[in-house]
């Protein structure tokens, strides 16, 4: 781990926001140490480099945007798990850009952001408030749980549906969904 005053502050400011929990295994690495661990001696990024870092790496201080889209394409592009990671990034800079297009998930500012972090977002936060992040997950989560829902009922009527009709097609020799003629 990277000692220091940027790692110090950085420290302070994720376990404020619950970013760290006492006692969990988890790194915290400057930019510059990021790119020494997990490139080769040509300077060439390498999964399996970048595999044996994101897992545990919880903070990436005085990183460029390019450290941060090398992490976003090293975290979708892994291999370690059977269920890939859902990546969601926040910026506000031109720079930003390419990481917040490469995510599953691009918060952008929508105060402080530029017009091309704006564009190449998904959701722009109206109040550049972290908190909002939160809310804004939340109310995906729920939307995606809604809609699973009722999918799930649609296919179980339908279904249901198809097997009446069947059924009633061949005992009965007409459909039994037809309209009566009362």
């Amino acid at each position: 781990m990277v000692t220091g005053d940027n790692i110090n502050t950085a420290r302070s400011i994720s376990t404020k926001c619950g970013i760290l929990k006492p006692g969990d295994d988890f790194l915290i690495l400057e930019g510059k140490e990021f790119n020494r661990r997990i490139r080769d001696s040509q300077g060439e990024v390498q999964q399996h480099l970048l595999d044996k870092v994101w897992p545990k790496l919880r903070v990436l201080a005085r990183s460029s945007p390019t450290d941060k889209y090398t992490l976003v394409k090293g975290i979708i592009d892994s291999k370690l798990n059977e269920s890939r990671e859902v990546v969601a990034v926040t910026g506000d800079g031109t720079n930003d850009g390419p990481a917040l297009k490469k995510a599953d998930v691009g918060f952008a500012m929508g105060i402080a952001g530029t017009d091309v972090a704006k564009e190449a977002s998904d959701i722009i936060l109206t109040d550049d408030n972290f908190s909002s992040i939160v809310k804004a997950v939340m109310w995906g989560r729920n939307v995606y749980d809604s809609i699973a829902k009722f999918l799930q009922f649609q296919l179980t009527v339908n279904v249901v549906a198809v097997i009446v009709a069947f059924i009633g097609a061949c005992a009965v020799q007409d459909s039994p969904l037809k309209v009566s003629d009362i």
